[in-house]
Parts: structure tokens; sequence; C-alpha cells
């Protein structure tokens, strides 16, 4: 069974036991979250389609823990002209493990 779910303003596709890395959520390591904007789930070939959401269906899952991602270096040039930018950013994370997935 695996479920499309919106966490954080962007859509992952959940089975149990699942770890996925999201933008960063509020809540400490260890504590549990529930989603409940669930868009479709699957179970067994049988499909139920959310208009928009599914109706009384939730996914249950833990923080593992609070990260930064890799760094990605933005560079900005303009030729000719001097104009030289160089910035680097690190996305803020976290980690979760998909405990349940009530449908």
């Amino acid at each position: 069974m695996y479920a499309i779910v919106e966490i954080a303003g962007q859509q992952f596709k959940v089975e149990k036991g699942r770890k996925l890395y999201v933008h960063r959520l509020q809540g400490d390591e260890g504590s549990s979250m529930s989603f409940d904007k669930v868009l479709l789930t699957d179970n067994d070939g049988q499909v139920n389609v959310g208009t928009p959401v599914v109706e009384g269906a939730a996914v249950n899952a833990t923080i593992l823990k609070h990260l930064k991602d890799d760094k990605v270096i933005v560079f900005k040039k303009r030729r000719r002209k001097g104009y030289r930018v160089k910035n680097g950013h690190r996305q803020y994370l976290t980690q979760i493990q998909i405990d349940e997935i009530k449908a």
C-alpha cells in the first residue's frame, strides 16, 4: 500500500517504513506527527483519488532527526561588466519515517 501525501507544500509518495527528507518541520526528534492531506491511496490496485483530499485518510510519521542539506553554490556573472556574485545555500531538512497509512 502506498499514498501520495502533501507535506510542507510538496507531494511525496509514501509507504510504510520508508524514510523521507522533507523541508524543516516543527517538532522534536522522536515525536510523532500526522499528515491529513492525503491526495491518493492505492491498496493492492484499489486506487482512491481524493477531490482534492481523501476523506478520513491520514499518514502517521516519526521525526528521526533535523539536519542541513549539502551546500549549493549560486554563482552569477555578467560578461565584460566585472559583475560576479557568489552565494552558498544549505537547506534545512527533517528526516521522517512513515509508521502507518490509514485509508
